[in-house]
Parts: structure tokens; sequence; C-alpha cells
């Protein structure tokens, strides 16, 4: 996939240096909002969350925001956004990070530790989150015998988890 750095709208919003505010970025990319209004909207959704043994509440959305629980879920759908996820409980990865596995159009995507934006199959961030796709070694059998260790395959690239798109 093409990737065009994108810091949506954090530095003309104010804020220096980098952080881990990767979903107000990311939505704040894909919503065409405005850094400020998405920061403050899940700073405040992070404010006023239930503090449990896993999930402490926090003060802003700079050092991560809980993206599981109902409010943020609530904000996303409240704005005309649907959630659809691309891998279940034992289903393996089905969908990359890669051309052609997303739908166009503007979504909000999960991947490992991280949401990013992508825009009409390019990603909008400010470092590409994408892993090149690994190469997969495994046992061939040809007329001669087995042969250990060979190139079978590559894989797709950094797994998506689903992905927020709008309704």
């Amino acid at each position: 996939m093409k990737f065009i750095f994108d810091d949506g709208g954090r530095k003309a919003a104010g804020y220096k240096g980098s952080t881990g505010d990767c979903v107000v970025r990311a939505v704040a990319i894909a919503t065409e909002q405005p850094y400020q209004m998405v920061y403050d909207a899940l700073a405040h959704g992070m404010q006023t969350q239930r503090s449990t043994r896993r999930s402490k509440r926090a003060g802003s959305g700079r050092n991560g925001v809980s993206v599981t629980r109902k409010w943020f879920k609530d904000y996303m759908t409240a704005r005309g956004w649907r959630w659809t996820p691309t891998m279940l409980i034992g289903s393996g990865c089905t969908v990359h990070l890669a051309d052609g596995e997303l739908p166009m159009g503007r979504l909000v995507v999960s991947v490992s530790k991280h949401y990013t934006a992508v825009i009409d199959g390019v990603v909008h961030d400010t470092h590409d989150p994408q892993r090149e796709g690994e190469t997969l070694y495994g046992v061939v059998k040809t007329a001669t015998g087995w042969l250990h260790n060979q190139v079978i395959g590559k894989s797709g690239g950094r797994c998506v988890y689903g992905y927020w798109s709008k309704s």
C-alpha cells in the first residue's frame, strides 16, 4: 500500500513531539474532524470510563485510548461509523494491511497495538505501519526426495483485526 505522512492536524493544534496518540490521529484523519476536537472527545471518554484492574482511568488520549470500551464504540457509532471485524477467535489472519485487501473509502484500521487511517487504499499516518510479508519456508516433495527449508510462499504482511468505516 502507498503511504502518506499525515499527523492528523496534531502539529497545527499546537502539539510537539511524538506520543501514543494513534487512535486520536487515525480518527481525526478518517473522519476529517479537527485533531483538537477528537482529542478532547476521546480524553473526556478516558476520564469518565470506569476504572478496573486492567484499564485504569487516564487523563487524555495522548497515551492510548481504550478502544474496546463501550464509550469509544458509542462515540464512533454516534458519528455514523460501523465496526467490521476481520479476525475472529480461531480464524487466523484473513485480512492484511496490503493492497486490495481492504475496501475503498475512509477507514480507521486496527492492527496489532496500533490504529491507522486508510483512505482509498492509502495509509495515512506518522510512520508506515505496514510490515513486509514474511517468506514462508517448508518441506517440499520432489521426484528425488524431500527438500527441507524451501520457499513455499509469502505471508501477506501485518494482520488487520478490524476496521471502522462510514455507514
